[in-house]
């Protein structure tokens, strides 16, 4: 059994390399989840509605936000627009509203997903698995990967580039992004609506948009446990702890899972695995190897594509040792999990100079002179961290 497992967590280790930032078809008619949630499917091809058409302004634009409640109907309206999207209700949050996960992937794929779906769970749990039947089960399937924003409210990138890349998905026809439809699912979720409700409506109030600030919140960004709300999914007291969960470990059981934060290291301006020292001394060593796999190739392709100021390990306090977060309670479930912490806001923000930062070292590879920093930069980063993610191999 132990070889099952570990064939099982092989090809979800191989998975991990293939989509953080996947990009999506959806198929026609309605579904019903396992759990009963209502999937909304698109059933035409046409026009995609652009986040400029739907909100007046680029996603990135320097002093807007979009709140949740725009960011809900522009997501039913690419349900309906495009061939590559199913929308699924996964629960309501705290303050009772709707939480969706946007499924994307290729048309084809769509036509088979409830099989895709129950390879997913059989390679997860490795129950009356052969190895040889592990093995063809991940030869057979598709990469599923989460990849979350907006957890922790006041750190907006999170959130709005999740918009951002859910559209891309929706109207790339490049020959990597096809290749990422044809190989995985991806699913997006907005992981704290009630937050970027708040928050965003918070920003906004101020006409003056260079008085605009997300400081100074009257109330917790999420109803009961604010900030610690990355503390709950080990134990699951808040209802969108519970719907995550839910769909990570109970429903579609993703080879790897992408958790965007904020804010970068002074004098950088992202941070992505490896992390530093120590981990948890429970996990296969496929968990780190694996992240370390994914973070670095992340880190290649920023370099490549001439983005500097991305650091990894020392560079930053951030390790796989607590367990209770989002993203390292997926560790314990044989899933990669991925963090990354990058600076920005609609208000634009200045990188610091701090010596130790502009030497490259191998924890600062490519190190970025001090400078006004837009938040439509970060999500420049964000794209290409997910897409890198996407494209290190296939399924197969």
């Amino acid at each position: 059994m132990l070889n099952v497992v570990k064939a099982g967590l092989k090809s979800c280790a191989a998975y991990a390399i293939v989509v953080l930032l996947g990009f999506g078809a959806a198929a026609p008619g309605a579904q019903q989840g396992t759990t009963g949630a209502k999937m909304q499917l698109s059933t035409t091809a046409g026009k995609v509605t652009s986040p400029k058409e739907q909100f007046g302004h680029d996603i990135g634009d320097d002093y807007v936000l979009v709140n949740y409640t725009r960011y809900e109907q522009y997501l039913k309206t690419l349900a309906r627009e495009s061939p590559r999207m199913t929308l699924m209700d996964i629960g309501r949050t705290a303050e009772g509203r709707t939480e969706y996960t946007a499924i994307i992937t290729s048309p084809e794929n769509h036509r088979n997903l409830a099989r895709y779906k129950d390879i997913n769970r059989r390679l997860a749990l490795a129950e009356e698995l052969t190895d040889d039947q592990a093995r063809q089960l991940s030869r057979d399937g598709k990469a599923v990967i989460w990849i979350d924003g907006g957890l922790h409210a006041t750190e907006v990138l999170g959130a709005q580039q999740l918009i951002d890349l859910i559209y891309r998905l929706n109207t790339r026809t490049d020959a990597e992004t096809i290749r990422i439809l044809d190989d995985d699912i991806v699913l997006c979720t907005l992981v704290n609506p009630d937050g970027m409700e708040l928050v965003s409506n918070w920003y906004m109030r101020e006409p003056d948009e260079r008085r605009r600030s997300t400081g100074g919140l009257p109330r917790l960004y999420q109803k009961y446990i604010g900030h610690d709300n990355n503390r709950d999914f080990y134990m699951m007291n808040q209802p969108e702890s519970e719907n995550a969960n839910r769909v990570m470990y109970r429903e579609w059981y993703p080879a790897i899972m992408y958790n965007h934060h904020q804010t970068g290291p002074p004098g950088a301006v992202l941070f992505a695995p490896p992390f530093r020292d120590p981990f948890n001394y429970n996990f296969d060593p496929l968990i780190p190897l694996g992240i370390d796999m994914v973070g670095s190739a992340i880190h290649t392709r920023l370099a490549v594509e001439g983005k500097p100021g991305a650091v990894m390990r020392s560079g930053a306090p951030y390790s796989t040792w607590f367990n209770g977060g989002i993203r390292t309670t997926a560790y314990f479930h044989n899933q990669v999990g991925i963090l990354t912490e990058m600076i920005g806001n609609p208000t634009p923000v200045d990188i610091p100079f701090v010596p130790d930062m502009q030497l490259p070292r191998a924890d600062v590879p490519n190190p970025i002179a001090p400078q006004t920093w837009p938040i439509a930069a970060d999500r420049q980063l964000a794209r290409i961290s997910s897409r890198e993610s996407a494209t290190l191999t296939n399924s197969g």
